[in-house]
């Protein structure tokens, strides 16, 4: 009796490790290995938006498994791999788009590193020329006969 409850037990964890399996492998026909190659290229491009930095070839959430067969899907129907990326954009936002577009909501997110760097250019450069002008300044009178009474205590001692 506890054989067969062993081998019942045994049979029934291959059942269940066997389809956790079966749900991971994705099998995509393709005619065309250059519709393959786009797929793959999109389907690595794509944010999964439950992983939050997880390409969604890369992903087993099923939002992302969602995604991988309308991205599928729509290759098959002809459509263009911007045709999908905007597709997909209207689904789930921009942050479904690892670069995401210029466009006007973006320029500060594409502009701001290149501002700070011109910034911190022009940061330097005033700070460089302040400190030469300094240190290039003559001595007033005041300043050049009160650095003579300092040396010249200075000697009396």
């Amino acid at each position: 009796m506890a054989v067969i409850r062993l081998l019942i037990f045994a049979l029934a964890l291959l059942l269940t490790a066997g389809a956790g399996l079966a749900d991971s492998i994705e099998v995509r026909e393709f005619d065309d290995p250059v519709k393959e190659e786009r797929y793959k290229s999109l389907t690595a491009s794509l944010r999964c938006p439950t992983c939050q930095n997880q390409a969604i070839d890369d992903s087993n959430a099923p939002v992302s498994g969602d995604m991988r067969d309308r991205v599928y899907e729509m290759l098959q129907d002809g459509r263009s791999d911007m045709e999908i990326r905007s597709h997909l954009v209207e689904r789930f936002g921009d942050y479904v788009l690892y670069n995401p577009r210029l466009e006007g909501r973006t320029y500060l997110l594409w502009g701001l590193p290149a501002g700070l760097v011109v910034l911190g250019g022009v940061l330097v450069a005033w700070v460089v020329r302040a400190r030469r002008n300094a240190s290039a300044r003559e001595l007033s009178d005041e300043e050049r006969a009160r650095l003579d009474s300092l040396i010249n205590r200075g000697r009396e001692s």
